[in-house]
């Protein structure tokens, strides 16, 4: 990661990731009933979970509303979820608020058009590496991986071991 971000991380606690073309390719399998399937990343679960439980503030804001998707983050224990959101300022307002942060202290991560106000009020814009174009040219730091394979896994270590929570004594849980 580049310096700046770096510097960026060393006070950060809290991170906000976007679903679709983040946590996932942003590719969507369409059955024959009509139901959308997505896949996740285990290894951007294991960050989650381990970032939960290292007392780190994990949100998910997502223009898409999937069951299965809240069932998924819930189950990393991840509280604070906001599907079908069509003003994702709101919600980042919301989070902001509810953890009791500035957005000077956020990692947000997106990938497309809909997180492009939310990744200018943010402290630190992150973005895979196959985000649109628009989103590539603003975000202080383009992750190495595309969304869906590993981007909060990548994020989240990199902060982790900066802060000396990536795998300490208390931080195995098996």
């Amino acid at each position: 990661m580049n310096p700046t971000t770096l510097q960026k991380l060393h006070g950060i606690r809290t991170f906000i990731f976007d679903i679709d073309g983040v946590l996932t390719p942003g590719t969507v399998l369409v059955t024959e009933e009509g139901h959308m399937l997505r896949s996740v990343n285990i290894k951007d679960g294991y960050a989650l979970q381990h970032a939960v439980k290292q007392g780190y503030n994990i949100a998910i804001i997502s223009g898409g509303n999937s069951e299965g998707m809240l069932k998924r983050f819930r189950g990393l224990g991840i509280q604070e979820i906001y599907l079908g959101q069509k003003n994702k300022v709101a919600a980042f307002e919301k989070v902001c608020s509810d953890f009791g942060v500035n957005p000077s202290d956020v990692a947000y991560t997106g990938d497309d058009m809909p997180d492009l106000p939310v990744l200018q009020r943010a402290g630190l814009s992150v973005c895979p590496a196959d985000a649109a174009s628009d989103i590539l040219a603003i975000c202080n730091q383009v992750l190495p991986t595309n969304g869906g394979q590993g981007c909060a896994r990548t994020l989240l270590e990199t902060a982790m071991k900066l802060h000396n929570t990536w795998h300490n004594e208390d931080s195995h849980t098996w």
